[in-house]
């Protein structure tokens, strides 16, 4: 948790694996941009029981190298719209070449302590949090909430848009409400 008055820290918990987050992603992004300088926000790229591990190294690795945001939607696009696997390290190593990024360079970047502390990291905070599934987002270290927890009261079953968009209004009054937390704390 960020120190009060500081921006309000708003975490992702995601895969490249899961069509929910792939759903949720360029709304998501949206909300994220519309909300400036009042937030910091954060992806974490879940390994799902280890099961995604060539996926969430890409991830972590392409963030280190400073390409994660333009890698960003190709993958989730390889996966969802080309149907590539992605889930072998022979096939991402692949992936990436083929964007044109040094295979050395990536190699290295992949065996990191960077790359491998951030994956410990988000494998502990998926713990603390008790995540079950994806996408999960945290607001300000305390309020957990997701599409499926924000869409629990709509009638029936819905669109995967109809919880996206009933997610966001929860993002802004759990962004609002940590922030005015935060300013009675400064009083």
């Amino acid at each position: 948790m960020l120190t009060p008055g500081k921006k309000v820290e708003v975490t992702e918990f995601f895969g490249y694996f899961c069509p929910h987050c792939y759903a949720l992603d360029s709304t998501l992004e949206a909300w994220v941009k519309k909300q400036g300088d009042k937030i910091s926000f954060t992806r974490l790229h879940t390994s799902y029981l280890g099961k995604t591990l060539p996926q969430q190294r890409m991830y972590f690795t392409l963030e280190a190298m400073g390409l994660g945001v333009e890698m960003h939607k190709k993958i989730f696009d390889a996966i969802h719209q080309q149907n590539l696997s992605l889930n072998d390290e022979k096939s991402t190593l692949e992936f990436v070449v083929k964007q044109g990024i040094d295979q050395q360079k990536y190699l290295e970047a992949s065996r990191s302590f960077t790359v491998r502390t951030k994956a410990v990291r988000t494998a502990q905070l998926e713990s603390f949090y008790g995540l079950s599934g994806v996408p999960s987002i945290i607001v300000d270290g305390r309020y957990l909430t997701s599409p499926q927890i924000a869409g629990r009261k709509l009638p029936g079953s819905l669109p995967e848009a109809d919880y996206v968009a009933a997610l966001m209004p929860v993002l802004d009054a759990l962004v609002s409400k940590a922030a005015d937390e935060r300013a009675n704390k400064e009083k």
